[in-house]
């Protein structure tokens, strides 16, 4: 929140207290949910130009989906803050499901390396070596900060009586593994 974007009629803690009704109007829990980033005050303006000193407050806020981040955004707009962006999109269970990835990687490789001996008449023996590489991308490509949103407001206009529908932008796994085995 910075009192220059609203061109210094309200102070940061007026919109402090908007920011905190409305997202209790969204039923997010803002002792749990918000935390304060960043606090400062643009003093030396006032003694080099005499103006007025600004304040500026970065919050940060964790929601759990893509419709709650769309009414979080939609909601603070509507208020008067619209200096709002997404920090980051993470995937809660990304540790299981690479190690479900791992899994299945070796068990393909595993497969292959059987087809391969079969023309050979050779036997696979056991697992000598074992390596992986994990990739998780979460790139923006060009996207506002990783949230698409669209809907029939998109369409129609603001007078769309429809809800936007929002949904994160995907997050791409990838396991890679190096399976050596002994062959008999």
């Amino acid at each position: 929140m910075n009192e220059a974007d609203n061109k210094n009629k309200k102070s940061t803690e007026e919109l402090e207290k908007i920011l905190e009704r409305t997202l209790k109007e969204l039923n997010i829990n803002t002792e749990k949910d918000l935390s304060l980033l960043d606090y400062n005050s643009d003093f030396k303006n006032y003694f080099l130009k005499s103006q007025d000193i600004l304040k500026v407050k970065n919050y940060s806020l964790l929601v759990r989906d893509a419709v709650t981040a769309g009414k979080v955004f939609k909601s603070l707009e509507d208020v008067g803050i619209s200096n709002v962006n997404i920090e980051k999109t993470e995937y809660s269970k990304s540790e299981s499901l690479l190690l479900e990835l791992k899994y299945l990687t070796i068990k393909k490789a595993k497969i292959n390396a059987l087809k391969m001996l079969e023309p050979l008449n050779q036997k696979l023996g056991k697992a000598i070596f074992i390596t992986d590489n994990n990739s998780i991308s979460n790139t923006l490509q060009g996207k506002v900060s990783g949230i698409q949103i669209r809907g029939a407001s998109s369409l129609y206009g603001s007078k769309a009586s429809e809800p936007i529908l929002v949904e994160f932008q995907k997050i791409k796994f990838q396991s890679q593994v190096n399976v050596k085995f002994i062959i008999e």
